[in-house]
C-alpha cells in the first residue's frame, strides 16, 4: 500500500484540527496544551490522521500548528508531502498569516494545494468569493468547507487529489 503524506495547514484557529478529526480513520494524535492566557487549546507540534482512500493509497494527515511562534514546525512538516491544504477561516480570515503560510509552502515545495474556506455553516460567514479575492490566487481551487462533517472535509481532499492526479498526467 502506498502512503502519500497530505499537510494541513492555516492560521490559529481555522480548524485544524477538527478537520483531520472529523475524517481520520483511526484516533488522531494531537499535540494541544492550555494557552496561558485564555485556557483555550493550541496544537504545539502537530496533528496527525489516517483515512485509506483504497487497498493501495492511505493518506497521513499532518496538521501544522497555527500560531506564528510555532513556525519552525512548517520546514520540518512540510517534508515528502505529495500536497497541501490551507484551511482559512471564513469569519476571521487572517489573511496576512494564511498568506505568509502559503508564500512559505509555495516557496519551499512546488506540489499541488487547495484552499478550503472553514466554518462555512457559521452566520457570519464571508462571502466565498471575497475570501478568494483576498487571498488573490486565480489558478487555486477554494474550496467551501465545514471541518465538523465528514463529507466536506471528504470533498476537500478528493479535490486535492484531483488536483495532484492533474499534475501527474
Amino acid at each position: 500500500m502506498m502512503k502519500a503524506k497530505i499537510l494541513v495547514t492555516g492560521a490559529f484557529n481555522a480548524g485544524k484540527t477538527t478537520f483531520i478529526h472529523s475524517i481520520s480513520e483511526i484516533q488522531p494524535v494531537y499535540t494541544d496544551k492550555k494557552m496561558l492566557d485564555t485556557e483555550e487549546l493550541t496544537t504545539v507540534a502537530m496533528d496527525f490522521g489516517r483515512i485509506t482512500i483504497d487497498d493501495d493509497l492511505a493518506l497521513y494527515l499532518f496538521g501544522t500548528p497555527g500560531q506564528e511562534r510555532f513556525d519552525f514546525m512548517w520546514e520540518i512538516l512540510k517534508e515528502d508531502i505529495i500536497g497541501f491544504i490551507l484551511l482559512v477561516d471564513s469569519v476571521t480570515p487572517e489573511i496576512p498569516t494564511a498568506r505568509k503560510i502559503l508564500d512559505f509552502l509555495v516557496s519551499h515545495s512546488d506540489v499541488p494545494f487547495v484552499i478550503a474556506c472553514t466554518k462555512r455553516d457559521h452566520i457570519h460567514a464571508l462571502p466565498m468569493e471575497t475570501l478568494s479575492q483576498q487571498m488573490r490566487l486565480d489558478d487555486v481551487p477554494v474550496i467551501p468547507c465545514v471541518a465538523t462533517e465528514r463529507d466536506s472535509v471528504k470533498e476537500v481532499l478528493l479535490i486535492l487529489l484531483r488536483e495532484i492526479l492533474d499534475r501527474l498526467s
